[in-house]
Order: structure tokens, then sequence, then C-alpha cells
């Protein structure tokens, strides 16, 4: 590991926080196409039973 000097902390927090950013960003975006994807094949099973 380098040696980040006096700053250590406050660098290894900015990574911390910018990675469990991300992590949280990449988590509501899957949550949101599963959700996406559910309306979507509903939307087509009506469709479907309408005989459209």
């Amino acid at each position: 590991m380098p040696d980040l000097g006096k700053y250590a902390l406050e660098v290894l927090s900015a990574y911390g926080i910018s990675l469990l950013l991300i992590a949280g960003l990449v988590v509501l975006s899957l949550a949101r196409a599963a959700r996406v994807r559910r309306a979507l094949d509903e939307a087509e099973a009506r469709s479907r039973a309408h005989g459209r």
C-alpha cells in the first residue's frame, strides 16, 4: 500500500464512501430494472389476454 502521509484517513474514507455510493447505485439500478421488467411482463400478459 502506498504511503498516503498525513491524509491517509481522508483519502481512504473518500475511497470507501465512493465505493459504497457506487454499490448503492448498482443495487438501486438492478432493483428498478426488475420492477420495470415485471411491469412489462404484466402489460404483455394483459395484452395477450385481450387478443392484441
